[in-house]
């Protein structure tokens, strides 16, 4: 008898946890969503393209984007709220953008990488930085681009854009950079 309450034990969390709740992606929509703001420390990874002032970087073909799409391409950072990886409506634009600029230019290639703030285990925060990147990657592909452009990767809380325990610090770490490659 004894045996068999672990393994009753064990059935039982294994199937609270298949009910557990998640989220739905909801679908980008076309562009008109408020201004976002930048961060402007970046992880270390470089990047191909030159640096605009306020440490952004601009697309990597050497073109200049004018107007509010360029605006927009000049910032690489998607934000999240705390334990999501929803995107929000004010990152709407952003990504929009992004994908608009990757469709037309079939040889441009984007690592987008997800990061999360310190809170949550080292393998919580791994997996939810790999949901992040891969939100933004399905509201790009939605834009157009081809899956062959794009790739994720998940630094968890290892990497940091703004060192701190504090609700500032936390949110400028909940993100995903999209890092342009090529």
């Amino acid at each position: 008898m004894r045996k068999w309450i672990p393994l009753a034990l064990v059935c039982a969390a294994i199937a609270l946890a298949g009910c557990a709740s998640k989220r739905a992606v909801k679908p980008v929509a076309e562009a008109g969503a408020p201004r976002t703001e930048v961060g402007t420390e970046g992880s270390g990874a470089t990047t191909a393209g030159a640096e605009a002032a306020g440490g952004a970087v601009v697309a990597s073909t050497g073109e200049e984007a004018a107007g509010p799409a360029g605006e927009q391409l000049a910032k690489r950072l998607v934000y999240f709220d705390f334990d999501s990886y929803e995107l929000r409506p004010q990152d709407t634009a952003l990504v929009v953008a992004h994908g608009h600029y990757l469709a037309s230019h079939p040889k441009a290639r984007v690592r987008l990488e997800g990061h999360t703030d310190e809170r949550g285990s080292r393998e919580y925060n791994i997996g939810l930085g790999e949901r992040r990147a891969q939100a933004v990657k399905r509201a790009l592909l939605l834009q157009g681009v081809a899956e062959s452009q794009l790739a994720t990767v998940s630094y968890g809380e290892e990497r940091p854009a703004v060192a701190g325990s504090d609700e500032g610090a936390w949110a400028q770490n909940r993100r995903v950079e999209i890092v342009y490659t090529q």
